[in-house]
């Protein structure tokens, strides 16, 4: 199912942890057709280089699996992790905080992906998360 002309429900609900259920309620579903409509916006900032999502929404059992909180955002749809090929996760972050566009948070996630969320009141949080700890991203 497309929920956006280059975004899939089923590449917003992958995931390699197939034992669990990871099927989104109506509500999540509307919030991924949300977030798809989101990453459009993010893909054409990004030089309409593809997005590859690595992770996208979480069902409980899956999030917990992977060792995260349940307040993440990828619980209620409205977060996903990703690539770029051919862009560093730094330049993606630079890039997509220059935008002004209305995310809620966008994280460097140990120099390998990005996350970005959004919300109804978008904080435009920047972070870094990797071993040495989580600390604002400063341009």
């Amino acid at each position: 199912m497309n929920l956006s002309e280059y975004f899939t429900l089923e590449e917003m609900t992958a995931t390699s942890h197939r034992q669990f259920d990871n099927t989104p309620n109506n509500h999540e579903t509307a919030n991924l057709q949300r977030l798809a409509e989101f990453l459009e916006l993010v893909r054409i900032h990004l030089y309409s280089k593809p997005l590859m999502i690595t992770s996208g929404y979480r069902s409980k059992a899956v999030n917990d699996s992977v060792g995260s909180k349940d307040t993440s955002q990828h619980r209620l749809g409205l977060a996903c992790d990703f690539r770029v090929p051919g862009m560093a996760p730094d330049a993606v972050v630079r890039t997509i905080i220059a935008t002004k566009l209305p995310f809620d948070q966008i994280i460097r996630e140990f120099d390998a992906w990005t996350h970005i969320s959004i919300a109804d009141k978008p904080r435009r949080q920047a972070l870094i998360i990797d071993r040495a700890g989580t600390r604002a991203f400063n341009l």
